[in-house]
């Protein structure tokens, strides 16, 4: 039996061990051939959580929502028309970290989790040989790096990057129980928007305990300190400089994948841009009520200034995050992406995400990649997907793109096809292990954006059709299916023709 100290278990080990030491000798020593090569580049995915292009301003939008973003994207290569693999963040999230769509992995619901052919097909399993480090805000997200841990060397726990709370009490008790054990707390302790809660006075006798520890940063944040939901109160601050710090100690080349909740509900602005937006005289363009708005919101207009003003705060962050990457000297050696794992909408009589319908605002979401020693931009208007980033970053580090991802190499790094299809999937309420027979879906093809919803009792006949042409009409207001039917159906026949063998398996 060969016992051969391999880059993976030399990775293991100097990560247990001060970087000083680790780097320069245990290299010398253990593998002096192989790190006498070049080195393999870094790989850093930071996502932002519910963020839009169609609020960035670097895309075109009215209100200055990214000073900062829109300043290093002049060095990137910048995706113009990318589009989440779902509206919320199980499907959303489980596409980037897959390569394949909803309808493939199957995490379809709310904390629901890939199946269990892909628990050992994610990113990290594509990059075997890199030390693999991930961190996320989300617990929906966190699901899944639970899911692929055995892929991972090092999986940052959600509740270290939290505030000192007694939130953070419930996720290290309740740690297979995150998600049940946080909403009945919510229900018992929390003071709602309404100012009620279960149980009147456990809710207020908590709510002095937990103001006299966050007394002091609560001038910091008018609206209150950001949290995941109604509990566990954060700092992104606190998040950027701990992963800042890490990257820095850990060994080379490494993955790391980092997922902050900001701009994601609630949104919570630090002081410095509360309000700057609340009297600017920004009209957003009337949009009819949806049919499918279940639930039709009459704070849009507050609700998206609240948003934007915490774009802000998370442009801020990238900043600082990007300029301390840059004089530490690790962006000379990783590619780092920025995007997200779905947009947010507020038109339509909708407010947030995770409903029904795929407008722009909601899926089409922010792809930006920073390339060593890049100091000109590139602008990409072609249509591009989610699906394709794990094997755009496996091509980027000189390995084959993996043979189960249903993505392409991205432009300008792999071959550029006008006529590909870009699939959006929301199927929420759908059983995991049957077919699709209540979802939403959109197929994007040319300049063509088929929206087909079925399964719906609001639907006419139980099928809702709509076409749109996104390059002249971004904004989707003018519904060409009856004017361009012929389009429509061919359109239609395709998306149809991929359920029905996608659904094969299920039937």
């Amino acid at each position: 039996m060969k016992n051969r100290f391999n880059r993976r278990d030399f990775l293991k080990l100097a990560s247990l061990l001060p970087l000083g030491l680790s780097a320069p000798r245990l290299s010398r020593i253990l593998d002096a051939h192989a790190l006498a090569q070049e080195k393999p580049k870094n790989v850093l995915v930071i996502i932002f959580d519910a963020l839009s292009a169609y609020d960035i301003s670097f895309y075109g939008y009215d209100r200055q929502t990214t000073p900062n973003i829109d300043r290093l994207a002049k060095r990137a290569v910048v995706y113009h028309n990318h589009f989440a693999a779902g509206n919320f963040t199980t499907p959303g999230t489980a596409s980037l970290l897959t390569g394949v769509l909803p309808w493939t992995h199957r995490a379809l619901n709310l904390n629901s989790k890939v199946t269990d052919p892909y628990v050992t097909k994610s990113i990290f399993r594509a990059f075997n040989d890199y030390y693999r480090i991930a961190y996320s805000h989300n617990g929906f997200a966190n699901t899944f790096l639970k899911q692929f841990q055995n892929d991972l060397d090092e999986l940052i726990p959600r509740e270290s990057l939290y505030l000192e709370s007694y939130d953070s009490l419930i996720s290290t008790l309740f740690k297979n129980d995150d998600d049940i054990a946080s909403v009945s707390w919510v229900r018992n302790m929390k003071v709602n928007e309404e100012g009620s809660a279960y149980s009147l006075f456990l809710s207020h006798l908590y709510e002095r305990l937990q103001e006299r520890k966050i007394e002091s940063l609560k001038p910091l944040f008018p609206r209150g300190l950001p949290t995941t939901g109604l509990v566990n109160p954060y700092l992104l601050e606190t998040a950027v400089d701990a992963m800042s710090k890490r990257l820095s100690e850990i060994p080379q080349p490494f993955i790391g994948y980092f997922h902050y909740m900001p701009p994601h509900h609630p949104y919570r602005t630090s002081h410095e841009f509360f309000n700057v937006f609340k009297a600017d005289g920004f009209k957003p363009i009337e949009k009819p009520i949806d049919v499918l708005a279940d639930k039709i919101s009459t704070a849009q207009p507050r609700r998206r200034t609240e948003y934007d003003e915490f774009i802000l705060y998370c442009d801020r962050e990238f900043g600082r995050l990007y300029s301390y990457l840059e004089s530490s000297g690790l962006l000379e050696n990783t590619w780092m992406l920025l995007t997200s794992d779905h947009g947010e909408m507020f038109e339509r009589g909708i407010s947030g995400h995770g409903s029904r319908v795929l407008y722009q605002p909601v899926v089409r979401i922010p792809l930006m990649i920073f390339e060593p020693g890049r100091q000109a931009g590139v602008d990409i208007h072609e249509y591009t997907s989610a699906v394709d980033v794990l094997p755009t970053l496996a091509y980027l580090t000189g390995q084959k793109p993996p043979s189960w991802t249903e993505g392409v190499v991205l432009p300008p790094y792999g071959t550029t096809n006008p006529n590909r299809n870009v699939f959006v999937v929301q199927a929420l309420d759908n059983a995991q292990d049957a077919a699709l027979t209540q979802a939403s879906t959109v197929l994007v093809k040319e300049n063509y954006k088929l929206h087909y919803y079925f399964g719906y009792p609001e639907a006419p006949e139980g099928e809702l059709v709509k076409l749109f042409d996104i390059k002249s009409d971004p904004e989707e207001l003018v519904d060409l299916y009856s004017s361009k039917k012929g389009l429509a159906i061919d359109l239609l026949s395709e998306l149809k023709g991929k359920l029905a063998e996608v659904n094969k398996p299920y039937l």
